[in-house]
């Protein structure tokens, strides 16, 4: 069997139903990215199941909140609160908020882009 991958852009509207069908067909959460684009941010949210590979891309406003996947795969919780204290993500009901002090840095989000 070969490995596929594939982006999906979604909205901000289409985020949370999507992430609720690839749980509702047990895709697994493999990685929460985010990087530091002009204006905001962009969150990549990727899934595998067998060999395929499905990462959600959803472009982030610089102060726009982002809703927490925690309650639907708890194990996002890490990877969230590292976008939030190291980028700036306003990401909202975490289960498990570490507030800002999962690592111990001095910077407020560090990798956060200067204006």
């Amino acid at each position: 069997m070969a490995y596929q991958s594939e982006i999906r852009k979604v909205t901000k509207g289409e985020f949370f139903p999507a992430i609720v069908d690839m749980k509702a067909k047990d895709w697994r959460l493999v990685q929460i990215c985010a990087v530091s684009v002009e204006g905001g941010y962009e969150m990549s949210y990727s899934f595998c199941k067998d060999y395929e590979m499905v990462t959600l891309r959803l472009d982030v406003e610089m102060d726009e909140e982002v809703a927490s996947i925690t309650q639907i795969y708890p194990c996002a919780f890490l990877q969230e609160n590292e976008a939030a204290e190291l980028f700036g993500v306003k990401i909202t009901n975490i289960q498990t908020d570490y507030h800002d002090r999962l690592y111990r840095i001095d910077e407020t989000a560090p990798f956060k882009k200067k204006e």
